[in-house]
């Protein structure tokens, strides 16, 4: 019996242990499982690979190096992080430099940049969702959406100076503010004087303090450019859409994108207003001046050395507004070159990406061999172009001296950021592309989602 007794005991206590292990387990698995899914934890960047495993040359590509380096070394560039991604993985990444000259602080490849005009492609994006959702079309008028801009007018130069405001002969849709095809410069145009006098010019708005959306509301009165569809104008196109997505969505533009795009891709570093535990990250703004590189004024008004830190926090600007990192947005950009897919994770359809990177300005005027697309220019003509790249190819820049771009053919995503403005005597993105492209030396082994 006693026997009996101690096998019983013994066996409650087995049971019982493994019990306690296996719920040991549940309960590690469930941390686990939280800490990977927590927003400050599983942001990562692309897999890193050697050049040669995606058709690279690690000896070209020094040969890049060199040159990014020849530009600190010459004082035309403080530092810059540049990022090469081929066949979904990175195959160089270089920081270079320094992120700020009179700390001596070292420019690291986690460094946060101020991607000023690249948030154009994002926002667009998120338009693009919001008629995945059946929420809008791009054909719609904007003033659908925005009672403000049901009416618009045009301001018309006069011979011999002056101006004359005219009704817009048509509406402006959201597939104008897409293309920049709307007539809605930077308030510099021919009716600057009511810009100006309204206090909306130029492309900065980190020390607003009032809403995106009440801003975009009072520039609805405001004398446009150009007739709508009639010209390419470089402007407030993008801000308008960011308004757009507010009122549609019924939340922040900043939480639309951070609910919708840069959670779901783990963009944890991109933000419109840097988090104080990250202000150590941030990149120094400077600009070529006559004696070489000067650090630009803080805040410096349209420079924005500490707004995007320090600011009100309360205009989210769609067309310019967004700090981010090369890995960041290396992501977002493989995302789009997937066909609107990363990880797992489907941002927009294949289909809504190739509308996206086609032209939509046939017949205006933009640059020798490329067009226009939903958020993007596109090339159409490498020989008009007349530099390294491919058909098919989609990108842009920032104000502060950054640029991207996507090669479809060439299954290949390259990211360059720096901090320079004005940018005078620098022909880096010439060289950055120039050496890129001499850098591949196998053709692609792999097709894109696009």
């Amino acid at each position: 019996m006693v026997r009996y007794r101690t096998a019983l005991l013994m066996n409650h206590i087995v049971n019982t242990s493994l019990m306690l292990l296996r719920r040991t387990r549940l309960i590690y698995v469930g941390v686990l499982v939280a800490l990977l899914a927590a927003p400050d934890v599983i942001g990562q960047p692309l897999p890193r690979v050697q050049p040669e495993e995606v058709g690279l040359s690690s000896e070209r590509l020094e040969r890049l190096t060199a040159a990014l380096e020849g530009y600190v070394q010459d004082g035309k560039l403080a530092g810059g992080v540049a990022l090469v991604a081929r066949h979904g993985k990175v195959a160089y990444v270089k920081a270079f430099g320094q992120r700020d000259i009179e700390s001596g602080s070292p420019m690291q490849e986690d460094a946060i940049f101020r991607i000023a005009s690249q948030t154009k492609a994002v926002v667009s994006v998120a338009v693009m969702m919001l008629q995945e959702q059946g929420k809008l079309l791009i054909t719609d008028p904007v003033g659908k959406y925005l009672s403000e801009f049901q009416e618009t007018t045009v301001a018309i130069p006069r011979e011999g100076g002056g101006y004359d405001v005219v009704k817009a002969r048509r509406p402006i849709t959201i597939r104008d503010l897409l293309t920049h095809t709307a007539g809605i410069g930077y308030g510099s145009g021919v009716a600057a004087d009511k810009w100006k006098e309204a206090g909306i010019q130029g492309w900065y708005f980190a020390d607003r303090d009032e809403p995106v959306g009440a801003t975009v509301a009072r520039m609805a009165a405001l004398p446009f450019d150009a007739q709508p569809g009639e010209k390419w104008v470089y402007g407030y196109n993008t801000d308008i859409l960011g308004a757009l997505v507010e009122r549609v969505s019924g939340v922040s533009l900043d939480e639309f994108l951070r609910t919708n795009i840069l959670e779901p891709l783990r963009m944890n570093d991109t933000h419109f207003y840097l988090p104080a535990s990250k202000r150590d990250r941030l990149a120094t703004v400077y600009s070529s001046g006559d004696t070489g590189l000067e650090r630009a004024p803080d805040p410096g008004g349209m420079v924005g050395q500490g707004a995007y830190v320090e600011g009100p926090r309360k205009s989210f600007s769609g067309g310019a507004g967004l700090l981010s990192t090369a890995d960041d947005y290396a992501r977002f950009l493989q995302m789009l070159l997937n066909g609107g897919e990363l990880d797992g994770v489907r941002i927009l359809s294949p289909n809504t990406v190739k509308l996206m990177t086609v032209d939509h300005i046939d017949g205006v005027a933009f640059r020798a061999g490329e067009g226009f697309g939903l958020g993007f220019s596109v090339v159409e003509d490498v020989g008009k172009r007349g530099v390294p790249g491919s058909v098919g190819e989609f990108g842009w820049g920032g104000a502060y001296h950054s640029t991207y771009w996507v090669d479809p053919q060439e299954d290949l995503v390259v990211v360059y950021f720096t901090q320079l403005i004005p940018a005078r005597d620098v022909d880096d993105h010439g060289k950055l592309r120039t050496l890129v492209y001499q850098a591949i030396v196998e053709e692609p082994a792999l097709t894109t989602g696009l």
